[in-house]
């Protein structure tokens, strides 16, 4: 499986409003971030959670969001920001 994105990367994770056990926090849906690394494929714990095989494997990616970027209201050094593991199938080109 060839990753889709590399580090570097300018990404947006979608806004999806899936229910059920989804490994994307609502807090950066929809934002802007960088890939920092390429962690490798597993299978999908989206499905995996209701006892199916997970099947095919998805490519998980650590992002970097600056953390001005995802609260507004945030007053911490400009340069803070937050890495989280993100599955390919919840990002799309920046």
């Amino acid at each position: 499986m060839d990753p889709r994105f590399h580090p570097g990367d300018s990404v947006r994770v979608l806004e999806r409003n899936q229910p059920g056990h989804v490994r994307t926090p609502l807090y950066v849906r929809g934002k802007v971030g960088v890939i920092e690394r390429i962690v490798g494929s597993f299978p999908n714990p989206e499905t995996l959670a209701y006892g199916q095989t997970g099947l095919p494997y998805k490519m998980l990616y650590r992002v970097n969001f600056e953390q001005k970027l995802l609260w507004h209201d945030y007053d911490g050094k400009p340069e803070d920001s937050l890495e989280i593991e993100i599955y390919e199938h919840w990002l799309e080109p920046a």
